[in-house]
């Protein structure tokens, strides 16, 4: 499997969201027609996208009868799992994230106030994502940021704090977050929000960042809120207009970028190398 033919095949939403389909089916399997229906497009469609994944040896194809049934290839497993995820039919566990992140955050919030943020965290990421994979994690991430940022809001003595903002919070705004923690480590809180959030990252973002040594962790697009705005010293934004309320005492900054998320791996360099430069800048300014 060409890996890098792969990945392009990898980042249009609708083929990352058969393939979710096909994981979280019970034997492994799906065949056109529910597909379809699920997604809610024409067969033709949906067989026009599994020739894609094919072509590129992300599925293999099993003739049953009339029926063909599609799985994901045995070499393709890992690589499918670790950009789009398995689409799960459990609800989250929200009350054991509660528990765990009430334990985490004693001292600093009250159980009533961590159960708030994690019941209205899920709520939000469902309504920007409905989709999405692996929810349960998603949102004990998401929570974790967001009380992080209510405890930072206000606080005399912490560390400076950036928060980049685009409009998918899947391309420009997680590659300039990535560079600044491999760069910066604890010595910043770096934070990452979108005004209209995208199921996952674009796979090409993964591998430009893989190719300069920058882990991009299991970050994922988070929707845009309030106490990370006011946590921050320093906000970032990319193309998302007007989506950031504005507060005294913080510095905006607007980075004219192109999106790089449906960009070819070489163009997608050209914007890391640039986000790379203009991540450098602020962090010696942050220093200084």
């Amino acid at each position: 499997m060409d890996q890098d033919r792969a990945l392009a095949v990898l980042a249009d939403p609708t083929r990352a969201r058969i393939l979710r389909l096909i994981r979280g089916a019970d034997d492994g399997r799906q065949c056109v027609t529910p597909l379809a229906d699920a997604l809610g497009l024409r067969q033709p469609t949906v067989s026009h996208h599994l020739r894609a994944l094919l072509d590129a040896g992300l599925v293999e194809r099993a003739q049953d009868g009339r029926r063909a049934w599609f799985s994901v290839a045995d070499g393709a497993a890992a690589l499918v799992d670790s950009t789009v995820g398995r689409s799960l039919s459990r609800e989250p566990d929200l009350a054991r994230v509660w528990r765990d992140l009430s334990e985490r955050y004693r001292g600093d919030h009250t159980p009533g106030t961590v159960a708030h943020v994690v019941d209205e965290s899920a709520e939000m990421l469902r309504a920007s994502s409905a989709d999405a994979p692996l929810l349960a994690s998603r949102v004990a991430a998401f929570a974790a940021q967001r009380l992080d940022a209510l405890r930072d809001v206000g606080a005399e003595s912490r560390a400076p704090s950036v928060l980049f903002v685009c409009v998918k919070n899947a391309g420009r705004s997680q590659m300039a977050a990535a560079i600044l923690r491999h760069l910066a480590g604890d010595a910043v809180a770096v934070r990452t929000a979108g005004s209209e959030p995208a199921n996952g990252i674009a796979p090409a973002i993964i591998e430009a960042l893989d190719e300069i040594g920058v882990p991009l962790g299991a970050e994922f697009p988070k929707p845009l809120t309030d106490e990370s705005v006011r946590a921050a010293d320093v906000v970032v934004t990319m193309g998302c207009g007007d989506a950031c309320p504005i507060y005294p005492g913080i510095r905006y900054e607007d980075w004219e970028l192109e999106d790089p998320a449906a960009m070819p791996l070489s163009r997608v360099r050209e914007v890391r190398d640039d986000i790379d430069a203009r991540v450098r800048s602020l962090l010696a300014d942050l220093r200084a």
